[in-house]
């Protein structure tokens, strides 16, 4: 047996004794998890957001351990290597994964802590081992690395791949949660010349600015269109890039974006969102959505090894496996406790 976060529905969790997992298929790795992370997702989950994620599931796609045990047909891994958990599964074979689309993978996806049991455990079963696990160093700084599970590769593939930000081209990342904090780091790989950061609360604005930001705004007291249109001799912002998942980020940036610029949606929408094209119809945007592939990862995993990306500055909050309802309730408290990204050690 083994403890595991277990989701009971929604506003519904509990630590719990769950069988360890094994092997089902040849494919399979089982991990020893020795590092996890709570994401914003898991927030979305408990909220009811994402009714695809059934009671029982036990939560968490992100993470790092050691091997304990591999299928038959595992060739690149074996017991005792550290390794990397990503939060897509992909097969490598099919169309989609052919096409660098590994979140919509045929056999996988987003499907750890969603339609599998995911991380936020002592042990996980990792589908398709070969391709959704990286091989890190024994010794490598494992809470900078869980934030390559997910949150890098996501802020940098749907926010500044998806944003096209460009050397001297203007940002703007609406959401200073670890998403956009994410993105905002990613983002000054290209050198923009301006990166404006909004968000309600101070405190993640003045990290923000430690990060790289530019300019920052607060939305509950700042007139943020006027702002922003001031920095960027009225046009607007070359990629207005939303990073919370709710009706009026994603209305804010449909009123910074310049003409010929990107709105590149990462957040997670639980609610419709109103299009306006009466305005938009002909100044040349662009709006782009993805759920994140996680083809960059092997990039960021150089990047931080070669310490050009230092992600370890996200993490405010550790705790232990036994304590991680008290992780969930610090996490899901941002604005009271300054939490942006708390590492759970199983």
């Amino acid at each position: 047996m083994m403890k595991a976060l277990v989701y009971h529905g929604p506003g519904q969790k509990s630590l719990d004794e769950r069988p360890k997992p094994t092997v089902q298929a040849p494919t399979d790795a089982i991990v020893r998890i020795t590092k996890t992370t709570i994401c914003g997702t898991d927030l979305h989950i408990l909220k009811g957001d994402v009714p695809t994620c059934e009671p029982g599931r036990i939560l968490g796609h992100e993470g790092v351990g050691v091997i304990e045990e591999v299928g038959a047909a595992v060739a690149s891994f074996k017991p005792g290597d550290h390794v990397l958990i990503s939060c897509i599964t992909s097969c490598a074979r099919c169309e989609y994964c052919r096409r660098g689309m590994y979140s919509h993978c045929a056999e996988g996806g987003w499907v750890l802590g969603h339609m599998i049991d995911g991380t936020q455990a002592e042990f996980v079963r990792i589908p398709h081992a070969d391709n959704s696990l990286h091989p890190i160093p024994a010794d490598a700084d494992e809470e900078a690395l869980v934030m390559l599970s997910d949150i890098l590769p996501t802020g940098y593939e749907c926010g500044v791949l998806n944003g096209k930000v460009t050397p001297g081209s203007s940002v703007a990342i609406i959401g200073a949660g670890p998403i956009g904090l994410a993105t905002l780091l990613t983002a000054q790989f290209y050198a923009p010349s301006r990166i404006v950061m909004i968000d309600l609360d101070d405190h993640r604005l003045a990290v923000a600015r430690q990060f790289g930001a530019t300019h920052t705004f607060n939305s509950t007291r700042d007139p943020i269109v006027r702002l922003v249109r001031d920095l960027t001799e009225g046009k607007g912002v070359d990629a207005a890039i939303e990073a919370v998942g709710v009706p009026a980020t994603f209305e804010l940036c449909e009123e910074l974006v310049a003409p010929g610029g990107v709105i590149a949606n990462v957040g997670v929408h639980g609610a419709k969102v109103d299009l306006h094209l009466e305005e938009l119809w002909s100044r040349n945007i662009t709006i782009t959505t993805r759920l994140v592939d996680t083809v960059s990862t092997p990039m960021l995993l150089k990047t931080v090894e070669a310490k050009r990306l230092q992600p370890e500055q996200l993490v405010t909050h550790r705790f232990t496996l036994p304590d991680i309802l008290d992780a969930y309730d610090t996490f899901s408290r941002a604005a009271d406790t300054g939490a942006l990204k708390v590492v759970i050690a199983a």
